[in-house]
């Protein structure tokens, strides 16, 4: 039980020094922290494994970042960017998804509808829908752009791309297992859930006013916060079958409009910053292990990294064009989603205990989380540097 405070001690003693080293050459800190997991992780030098406490610790540290996302956020600037966010999201998941199935077909043949093969094709696709916003948040924020119009966004595309990837992923589970797609009840699930956060929010929220309002800047409203927060992560995960960072995000939009928001904001990110997230983005190198390559697998991992990549930031990309972004910001939106992280493990490890896809195709989305998790702030923190975001038409 004591070797978890020996792997957290090097953790963070090898996050934050990496980080350092990021920063010093220009790359966000996240880049550095992802690189110290890679390095400390099976992948190198083998000091630490993951273990469930570890993941405990990442998931918290997921969980945090959303919700002071949530925190963060501008109501209206939100509410303005939510048509768009919607159709970025869905052609976001649409493309991927067609890339991914050509991609296997392309390398193993083309199957009649309905086949195994075919099913384990769409499948692939399934897995590159998937968008991890965690990586592009902290990006965001480092850079200093998170509650514009243009981040807000993308914050907002990816959570309605993990609504959208869950529907996508029961289809497929259910059509390849002969059991029938169970789509209504994803849907009505999906839809309780936001009455139910609606409802629960309203409640929330003017409670939270009424504490602010007798009790301002003081610990309990930071402990009442972070306290609904695990609650609706709970709420989403457990009863709706909607990702617990969904939850959290949404428990930060309730909480956004209060008058110590930015205050609970600071005070989380305190915790969360110093040991959390460092835990979190370490935690995907930690995950990766090259020992099992084959040239054939090697050779499909790379193919399917790019195209995972491509589609995601043509898809984003087009969709935000088409809804009046300039090309650089449009670029940026597709740059933001590309990132896959727990959302696309979760998928492959449903995929895996189905039989739907074999385990040699695990190699391939730690590969892309790693890869995309490196890329996207390097990518990004150029983009932002070479080209400032221009003012939307809806913001004129």
């Amino acid at each position: 039980m004591y070797s978890v405070f020996r792997n957290l001690a090097i953790i963070m003693i090898s996050a934050k020094f990496f980080g350092l080293v990021a920063r010093k050459c220009k790359a966000p800190q996240v880049v550095g922290e992802i690189i110290a997991g890679l390095l400390i992780g099976p992948c190198l030098l083998n000091l630490v494994h993951t273990s469930d406490t570890i993941e405990i610790f990442a998931e918290i540290g997921v969980v945090l970042l959303m919700f002071t996302t949530g925190l963060g956020t501008n109501l209206k600037e939100l509410l303005r960017a939510g048509p768009i966010a919607t159709l970025v999201a869905c052609v976001g998941v649409a493309v991927p998804l067609g890339g991914g199935t050509l991609l296997y077909s392309l390398f193993y043949g083309f199957s009649a509808v309905g086949s195994p093969e075919f099913y384990k094709a769409l499948f692939i696709g399934t897995i590159m829908t998937a968008t991890s916003v965690s990586i592009t948040v902290a990006t965001l924020q480092e850079l200093g752009h998170l509650k514009s119009f243009l981040g807000t966004t993308i914050v907002s595309a990816a959570v309605i791309d993990d609504v959208i990837g869950i529907v996508v992923l029961t289809c497929v589970l259910g059509a390849s297992s002969g059991t029938g797609t169970g789509l209504g009840k994803v849907l009505l699930n999906t839809v309780l859930f936001f009455v139910a956060a609606i409802i629960i929010g309203v409640v929330c929220h003017r409670a939270m006013k009424w504490l602010d309002n007798r009790n301002p800047h003081t610990q309990r409203i930071t402990i009442v916060s972070m306290a609904f927060c695990f609650a609706m992560a709970y709420i989403a995960e457990q009863y709706f079958g909607i990702a617990d960072i969904t939850g959290a995000y949404i428990a930060g939009i309730v909480l956004c409009s209060i008058q110590d928001a930015p205050y609970v904001e600071r005070r989380v990110d305190i915790s969360n910053y110093t040991l959390f997230a460092p835990v979190f983005f370490a935690s995907i190198g930690l995950k990766t292990d090259i020992s099992g390559l084959t040239a054939e697998i090697l050779l499909f991992s790379v193919c399917f990294v790019v195209i995972a990549l491509v589609t995601k930031i043509i898809g984003c990309g087009l969709a935000a064009k088409l809804c009046r972004f300039s090309w650089g910001d449009s670029l940026k939106v597709g740059v933001g989603m590309m990132t896959r992280g727990e959302v696309a493990l979760i998928v492959a490890q449903k995929g895996l205990e189905v039989g739907v896809v074999d385990p040699v195709y695990f190699t391939a989305v730690i590969l892309l989380i790693v890869v995309s998790s490196v890329l996207t702030p390097l990518v990004l923190k150029a983009l932002f540097t070479k080209m400032p975001p221009q003012p939307h038409p809806s913001q004129a």
